[in-house]
């Protein structure tokens, strides 16, 4: 039942304080990873992986995978809702309060300054799943840059570059079928080291 409360109270605090989606919860991630001991960083990688590619938002699916790896379908459920409590309160409180003081220049004020804040969050996050990927996590001391640099990743995101953005015969597929190939190459070239 404690951890079922602590599920509940991390991420609602996640919920609470992640503004600006999904991705701004993985700082809140990767504390719990240290605080709690609940995943490792390479787990946290595989649920950026599992949940930008499946149907919802990240940050849901993210929290329900927490809760699924420790308790299964209960846990997955209260983490889920640790999750978006606190939204659905914010949410009806700003909604009754915004109708009277939407043109308020403080009001206007502070969502600017939130938009700033918000970024900050996804680029740092964003370079901190960029860092797991790039870099190979378990490289013995001493080793030289090249064993460092995970040159796979690199040159499978210079691929993926190419064949999304240059490519004007393949930038039009739908990103499901970018994510399939990455999955099959990630099996056949064994990215996990396997």
């Amino acid at each position: 039942m404690i951890l079922y409360l602590q599920l509940f109270f991390e991420f609602f605090k996640a919920g609470l304080f992640a503004i600006g989606g999904g991705m701004a919860t993985l700082p809140f991630l990767y504390d719990m990873s240290d605080k709690m001991g609940w995943f490792t960083y390479e787990d946290l990688a595989n649920m950026v992986a599992i949940s930008e590619s499946t149907p919802g938002p990240i940050g849901i699916n993210m929290a329900t995978y927490v809760g699924f790896l420790l308790r299964g379908i209960p846990g997955a459920i209260v983490a889920t809702v640790g999750l978006i409590t606190p939204s659905i309160i914010v949410i009806l409180i700003i909604a009754g309060f915004l109708k009277a003081f939407k043109d308020n220049p403080l009001v206007d004020a502070a969502f600017y300054g939130l938009r700033p804040a918000s970024t900050g969050l996804i680029a740092a996050a964003g370079l901190s799943v960029l860092a797991l990927v790039l870099v190979n996590p378990s490289v013995p001391e001493g080793a030289g840059i090249l064993q460092l640099i995970n040159v796979k990743s690199i040159l499978l995101i210079a691929v993926l570059y190419y064949f999304t953005a240059v490519c004007k015969k393949t930038k039009g597929l739908h990103p499901v079928c970018f994510i399939a190939a990455s999955a099959v190459i990630g099996i056949i070239f064994r990215f996990a080291g396997v």
